[in-house]
């Protein structure tokens, strides 16, 4: 890796569905304890560059190196990787027959060899960490959008992964729920996790986010600081921006 802080990092990374260029040529990193945005229109190509950090996406060319793995080697120990990197989407994947403590400790013990003490210790811990300590025993159905979602990233915590990637966690939600979830994230940034979030939330992106990447047509477009939303320096995120989405 050629920049010895950055904890994720792409480079030249390309990527097509069939005759469909999602990526063409993407590079970026992120340092530790960083927060980046990732922002852009439906099609840039923003879910699929997260997707590929996670290798839920095989990339064509170009390299990935995350924590130390080379994700786009074929050899990748994608169980040493995935201990790695949590990841959390838009839906929530919980197990609908499984109670919120059963859902936080399955990967624990299933994957880590957690004694089941532990793990539940642990379940307490991270609920702790996104308000839901009271929800232990209740069952997905039981809780409301944001709360799920709020168990959904309890459930990554408990992984204790060095890398959070969050893929519009917040766009099923309705405006009150939404601010319940970002919460959650805000104070992981504060206690220094380091996370890439795919949003269309450009407030919270520019309060939260060390660093915004504004993709284009599968491009990197624009990249800086928040500022860059405030003084964009192309008209494609000049006119994003002015129109929300």
């Amino acid at each position: 890796m050629s920049d010895p802080t950055a904890i994720v990092s792409l480079k030249d990374v390309h990527k097509s569905f069939g005759p469909l260029k999602v990526l063409d040529g993407v590079s970026f990193s992120v340092a530790r304890g960083e927060v980046m945005a990732i922002i852009g229109r439906s099609g840039s190509g923003k879910s699929t560059a997260l997707r590929c950090i996670d290798r839920f996406e095989r990339i064509d060319s170009g390299t990935i190196e995350v924590c130390g793995h080379r994700v786009d080697d074929p050899q990748v120990d994608l169980k040493a990787l995935r201990q790695d990197i949590g990841i959390v989407f838009q839906s929530y994947n919980l197990f609908p027959h499984l109670t919120v403590e059963e859902n936080i400790t399955l990967a624990p013990c299933s994957v880590k060899r957690v004694a089941k003490a532990e793990a539940k210790s642990l379940a307490r811990q991270v609920l702790a960490q996104v308000g839901l300590e009271d929800k232990l025993n209740s069952y997905p159905e039981q809780l409301s959008g944001g709360q799920q979602q709020r168990a959904a990233i309890a459930r990554s915590l408990a992984m204790q992964p060095k890398v959070m990637l969050f893929d519009e966690v917040t766009s099923a939600l309705d405006p009150e729920l939404t601010g319940e979830v970002l919460k959650v994230i805000e104070a992981l940034a504060a206690d220094g996790m380091t996370m890439v979030m795919v949003t269309h939330e450009m407030g919270f992106a520019k309060g939260i986010a060390d660093r915004i990447v504004f993709m284009h047509r599968g491009k990197v477009h624009e990249a800086g600081t928040a500022g860059i939303l405030s003084a964009p320096a192309t008209p494609e995120l000049a006119q994003f921006v002015g129109t929300g989405f």
